[in-house]
């Protein structure tokens, strides 16, 4: 990367990167996030925690274990900028010129310092539609970032908040594409075995799901798996037990 971090060659570049990188999945595009994060504003470390499920946190990327472990004792000490920013419907912006006297985080900030960060940045990375999480950059020194740091924070994360929102609409769409080709698999074993016909196979995998209050799929696959067989599925298919 030669390009200025704060130039347009190098925004267009990682634009570029990140969105022929998506189709890795978010995994490769939040790793890239990372990486193009740590370049574009001067640091000692980028890292990614994403929001999942029922508000869950996690690590997502991080370019050194001390950002992965500065990370963790926000979720340790249920605190900390990453957590701030990914909860606030505002501006989703959090900086700290020195963590270890920065009242807002009285447990979070000294443990982090002491891993070697005085200066933390964070952003939130959305869409409209959804939250995806916060990229999350480290420095040593205090006061490390500046206004103009913030400034290209900002458009790097919504550079980066569409790269991973494309590779998460990507997988979704795997994943319903798979989940019809198994429905439709397990369609074609019944109509076989006991001699239906399409609908009639179908209407026994919905019928079983809501019977029993399982995902579809999970009927689906269960069929699938035990196709020499004569059982039908169990009702707690999907639960780890049949």
């Amino acid at each position: 990367m030669d390009e200025d971090p704060a130039g347009d060659d190098f925004f267009s570049r990682m634009a570029l990167d990140l969105h022929s990188g998506s189709g890795g999945g978010s995994e490769q595009a939040v790793e890239h996030v990372a990486e193009y994060a740590r370049a574009a504003v001067v640091c000692d470390g980028a890292g990614i925690m994403r929001s999942h499920a029922r508000g869950l946190l996690a690590t997502a990327a991080a370019t050194s274990p001390s950002v992965a472990e500065a990370h963790h004792l926000q979720l340790v000490h249920g605190e900390g900028p990453c957590i701030d920013a990914v909860t606030d419907v505002g501006s989703g912006t959090y900086v700290s010129g020195d963590v270890r006297a920065d009242a807002r985080y009285p447990a979070w900030g000294p443990a982090v310092a002491d891993l070697g960060f005085t200066s933390v940045l964070s952003v939130a990375l959305r869409t409209h539609e959804r939250g995806y999480g916060s990229l999350n950059l480290y420095a040593a020194g205090r006061d490390a970032f500046t206004r103009a740091d913030l400034e290209v924070a900002h458009v790097f994360a919504r550079h980066a908040s569409v790269a991973i929102a494309s590779a998460h609409e990507q997988e979704g769409l795997q994943t319903a594409v798979d989940a019809r080709k198994l429905v439709g698999q397990a369609q074609g074993i019944l109509m076989e075995r006991f001699d239906l016909d399409a609908d009639q196979a179908f209407a026994f995998l919905r019928r079983h799901s809501q019977d029993h209050n399982i995902k579809l799929h999970a009927v689906a696959e269960w069929v699938v798996a035990n196709r020499r067989t004569h059982r039908t599925p169990p009702s707690d298919v999907g639960t780890g037990a049949g």
